[in-house]
């Protein structure tokens, strides 16, 4: 199970509006960074047959499953720290992560 904020559903919403059109995002993982996976997100405009399909305050969140092995459970926030803004994965998963945060282990 994927599970989304609020923030993080209104933030998804307004940038589906801008965009005008597209159902949802696309969480996925990538092999990448000094810890071995890195998050993926991207606009969706449908799902893909393979999909698993996760939705919170309207709006939907599309994962294959082959990252949703890596995935299960996450939590998507939006966050703003200081300067600092953008979405947050709380993954119950992650074993490490490297220091820069743009990669993780499981």
């Amino acid at each position: 199970m994927i599970t989304i904020t609020e923030r993080a559903a209104t933030h998804i919403q307004n940038f589906l509006n801008n965009r005008g059109k597209g159902e949802g995002i696309r969480l996925g993982v990538r092999t990448s960074g000094c810890s071995g996976m890195a998050y993926t997100l991207e606009f969706a405009d449908g799902a893909l047959p393979e999909d698993m399909v996760f939705e919170g305050f309207g709006v939907k969140v599309f994962v294959d499953p082959k990252s949703h092995v890596y995935l299960d459970g996450t939590e998507l926030d939006y966050t703003k720290e200081g300067l600092q803004e953008g979405f947050k994965f709380a993954n119950p998963n992650v074993k490490d992560e490297c220091g820069c945060g743009e990669s993780f282990h499981v």
